[in-house]
């Protein structure tokens, strides 16, 4: 069939050159080429033709039963090893029958290990540093382009979450490793054990290399079903109890539609589902625990019912995606007409040509019902995937360079701390709601209102932290596991009454360039100012990794007593707006 793919190639190239380090199916080829050398055993002997003068004719054909046949992995790794000039770009090469498709990877250069610490660092030579990957797809060249689209995007696909991968914890050189290894031990076998029987590299990588059984499960279930569902390292980014769901459907018509043996849980979920709560409300609401919320959403998006997304408050801000369509002759035009007659899509669409917030559009003159259809508007838009959310992240600068050193993680000590709180109308352990960590004094534990409020601040307070008492009545916030040094050192100091030791624990963690660009900062002489900087400093939340509503959720801070602190340490505190890279995956151009 025209749409079902010849094979799937996988090639890399590095600092020692390039290489085809898997393809499926293999079976032809490797035995076609066995066969060509195994036929000539005597290297005396001579080819006989009938005419020597007389130019055999080409072969036309590189198809044979449905797999691609007739290039050796040479001439593969050849030709799809492009050059660096040429990658993130689409890759579409035609050869007799055949029509090739990839996107072409270029990679950042030094190997995971080096990145996960920061370091370049020399090229080792027994694992190269890898300059490009290319996942290629060979198609029959009669292939429609919608069908050669899907396959270039697939490949793209592909392509950056493996690098996204060797980003985060060099799974590419790893599993690259394991595919070289396996051709240099084919390759090393004696000449007079090779037979056909034998083992072929691509059989050994199979059965040691997870990456290349996905590269199969692809190619099986574009043969097959022709869908594909498969998560590279079993990793994704996670969804945290302070993000909201999404329908993509109507609630009602996609609650008519469940069959009999539907769960119940579903069900409650679906009923209480709205775009102003957060997951963590909506598993109070449906008296759930929030496992079960994270394992139904996991459902939902798997069936493309929905989207996550941070629930719809007047702080949040929003801007035109950048593949939005904004001809007018588009179907959502239309379609937006008909939902809310009287008003122009693209006129919607202008207002946000600059980051705004549902705030700057609400005015105290709007009727009710001008608010509601405000709101109406941006889910439909959400929906359809017109705007996307703005987040404030934030970046520690006491240097004109940034940071002076790379900050390790708390170092763990022996004890642990276990409590055994458990908030019933949650119906989950601390550990499914996110506690805090240690080093915040809670001025007042969460009210009824705040966890119920959709639109307030207070729906990001963590509801449910594990706490200690400390002997002067003060109640400070346990992690649910783990208590690091300096923390414990925090909650030492507190516990005496000692806040000039409190700052200098925490203090001790920064070089003496970063100390001092924040002494010399006046809100530093406010103890409790200079604690709560110094605390969000050590525990990451300062290195752009972290939104601002994240970091209320998690350190249990209001959005007023964060930007206060902000404003107040701005010499060294800088800020951006970008998309949350969770929302952001729901979106085409968030792979590009």
């Amino acid at each position: 069939m025209e749409p079902n793919p010849l094979s799937i190639i996988f090639v890399k190239s590095d600092s020692k050159g390039d290489r085809l380090l898997f393809r499926y199916p293999y079976a032809a080829d490797t035995k076609t080429e066995s066969s060509l050398q195994n036929r000539r055993k005597n290297p005396y002997s001579l080819t006989v033709t009938e005419d020597l003068l007389q130019t055999p004719p080409p072969q036309t054909s590189n198809i044979y039963k449905g797999h691609l046949t007739g290039f050796s992995d040479e001439v593969l790794s050849t030709l799809f090893a492009v050059k660096p000039e040429l990658c993130e770009s689409k890759f579409e090469l035609k050869v007799n029958d055949v029509r090739f498709v990839g996107h072409p990877t270029l990679l950042q250069s030094g190997s995971g290990g080096n990145r996960n610490t920061g370091n370049s660092g020399p090229i080792n030579k027994e694992n190269p540093s890898i300059i490009l990957i290319n996942i290629v797809f060979a198609l029959r060249a009669t292939a429609s382009h919608s069908i050669v689209k899907c396959y270039y995007d697939l490949s793209k696909r592909l392509g950056v979450s493996l690098r996204h991968e060797e980003k985060r914890c060099g799974y590419l050189s790893k599993e690259t490793k394991k595919m070289v290894t396996a051709h240099d031990e084919v390759a090393a076998r004696p000449e007079q054990d090779v037979n056909d029987d034998q083992e072929t590299p691509f059989d050994i990588i199979l059965q040691r290399s997870p990456l290349a059984c996905d590269l199969k499960s692809v190619y099986d279930a574009l043969i097959t079903t022709g869908l594909i569902h498969f998560r590279i390292n079993n990793w994704i980014e996670s969804i945290e109890p302070y993000h909201g769901l999404l329908l993509l459907v109507d609630a009602t018509e996609f609650l008519d539609g469940l069959g009999p043996d539907t769960s119940p849980a579903l069900i409650r979920l679906i009923k209480m589902y709205s775009p102003l709560k957060s997951l963590h409300t909506l598993a109070a609401d449906a008296d759930l625990t929030l496992t079960m919320v994270f394992q139904l959403t996991a459902h939902l998006l798997y069936w493309a019912k929905a989207i996550v997304i941070f629930p719809l408050c007047e702080n949040n801000v929003y801007v035109i995606a950048p593949d939005a369509p904004t001809s007018i002759h588009h179907p959502l035009v239309d379609k937006f007409s008909e939902q809310f007659p009287g008003l122009s899509l693209l006129q919607v669409m202008s207002e946000f040509s600059l980051p705004t917030s549902i705030s700057q559009k609400l005015t105290p003159v709007n009727h009710p019902e001008q608010q509601s259809q405000l709101v109406q508007m941006v889910v439909w838009m959400l929906q359809h995937r017109l705007l996307l959310q703005l987040h404030t992240y934030v970046y520690f600068m006491p240097t004109p360079n940034g940071p002076s050193i790379p900050r390790a993680q708390p170092r763990p000590i022996h004890g642990q701390v276990h409590n055994s709180l458990r908030d019933g109308s949650y119906q989950s352990t601390p550990e499914e709601q996110r506690c805090m960590s240690v080093g915040a004094i809670v001025p007042r534990a969460p009210s009824e209102s705040d966890l119920s409020s959709n639109i307030s601040d207070d729906a990001l307070i963590s509801p449910s932290p594990i706490r200690t008492k400390l002997n002067n009545g003060m109640v400070i916030p346990l992690s649910s596991s783990v208590v690091s040094v300096d923390e414990a050192t925090f909650v030492h100091n507190v516990e005496q009454g000692k806040p000039s030791l409190v700052s200098e624990a925490l203090l001790n963690g920064l070089s003496s360039e970063e100390r001092a660009a924040l002494l010399k900062i006046p809100a530093a002489s406010n103890p409790d100012d200079l604690n709560l900087v110094a605390r969000l400093i050590m525990r990451g939340f300062f290195r752009g990794n972290h939104h601002i509503e994240e970091i209320m959720y998690k350190e249990n801070l209001r959005r007023s007593q964060l930007f206060q602190l902000l404003d107040k340490f701005r010499e060294v505190l800088v800020t951006c707006e970008t998309e949350d890279p969770v929302i952001a995956m729901f979106y085409s151009h968030s792979y590009s």
